[in-house]
């Protein structure tokens, strides 16, 4: 792995100093409280969902002719948005899935293009997604498989351009992960990978590609994973990974009314850092961390010491025992669309790839 993605950055030079925000107009308390409250909204707190029947029902696949308009497919699309931050996967066969309510006895079935089949209890929807299997409606996973990840305040969405890209260039399954980050901890998370994983047997090589904080969810499951599972581990690639905890998070934890307004996932990283790094495993099976960040003392944000992607500081990425570090010129929330953070996650699985045109670049560091 160390060859591979050593071997990618070298086709790429220096970075371009990106754009910063300085933070000198700004009074030092109000400056930190800005910044908490951008890590709060990133974290997408604070919506509340729509109740719905927990008796099992099937819904329409399609509006009929005529009555869909573009406000109405944008109104749609901004529902599935959000209520991919309220709902985890609890089992997944390609882009089809079984998820549920954290917390709740509301369970569905989702399509591949995430039009819900089914809603109920977990029997019926189990039941329904069996059905549709025999009818060989839903392919199995066999062989190869690569599961993506998304961070804090994201749904399965942020990851499809990396997803696209990967089953271009790569030969096995790829699939994404959803969960609820907002709406349960971390432990919460890992618990509903491990469901995941327990629910595609077949697949003998696992492989994560995990972005933020999904990074997390990874290294909590493998803290906890029997070791038949772990010995499907394949490899690892660490998009933008807070592995050492988030300054800004520490920001947030300096603001009263803002730690109260912490829930799910990010109250794991503002308040309970020191016992969620504890339930952390280092990968056992190879893995390599690609980070954000200018390649100077400044990174795209002042607002945080060091280099950093804007969001998470270069030095909280590292972890002891990494295969690789690569350091590319990108910000965290654009890592999965970047050509060169794409090139890099598939050459580490010695996919053929062609050099990204538009690409400053790399910074190399080693582990």
């Amino acid at each position: 792995m160390r060859a591979a993605l050593s071997s990618f950055a070298s086709r790429f030079a220096s970075p371009a100093r990106g754009s910063r925000i300085s933070p000198r107009a700004f009074p030092p308390r109000l400056t930190r409280g800005l910044a908490a409250l951008a890590l709060l909204l990133w974290a997408g707190l604070g919506r509340a969902g729509a109740d719905e029947s927990h008796a099992p029902r099937h819904e329409a696949a399609e509006a009929k002719d005529g009555e869909s308009t573009t406000g109405d497919a944008w109104t749609d699309r901004l529902r599935r948005a959000a209520e991919a931050m309220e709902w985890s996967d609890a089992l997944v066969r390609h882009d089809w899935r079984i998820q549920r309510r954290p917390h709740s006895d509301r369970w569905r079935v989702l399509d591949p293009a995430d039009r819900v089949i089914c809603t109920g209890s977990a029997d019926g929807c189990r039941e329904e997604f069996s059905r549709l299997e025999a009818a060989g409606t839903v392919p199995p996973v066999e062989g190869r498989t690569v599961i993506l990840l998304h961070g804090l305040g994201e749904g399965r969405g942020s990851m499809s351009p990396l997803a696209s890209y990967l089953r271009e260039h790569h030969g096995g399954t790829v699939m994404s992960f959803g969960y609820a980050s907002p709406r349960a901890g971390i432990d919460d998370h890992a618990r509903s990978l491990a469901d995941v994983i327990a629910g595609i047997p077949a697949a003998d090589q696992i492989s994560f590609v995990a972005h933020s904080l999904g990074n997390l969810v990874v290294r909590r499951w493998m803290a906890d994973a029997d070791e038949a599972d772990r010995r499907r581990i394949h490899r690892m690639v660490m998009l933008g990974a807070p592995n050492q905890g988030s300054e800004l998070a520490r920001k947030v934890a300096q603001v009263w009314v803002l730690t109260k307004l912490s829930s799910g996932a990010a109250r794991d990283l503002v308040l309970d850092w020191p016992r969620v790094s504890r339930d952390l495993a280092v990968p056992e099976c190879p893995f390599g961390i690609i980070a954000g960040g200018t390649g100077d003392d400044i990174g795209y944000s002042t607002l945080l010491e060091g280099d950093d992607d804007a969001v998470v500081r270069v030095a909280e990425t590292r972890l002891e025992g990494a295969d690789d570090f690569l350091l590319l010129p990108v910000r965290h929330a654009f890592m999965m669309r970047d050509p060169a953070v794409q090139e890099a996650t598939a050459t580490a699985w010695g996919a053929p790839v062609q050099p990204a045109n538009a690409c400053s670049k790399a910074v190399v560091r080693g582990p």
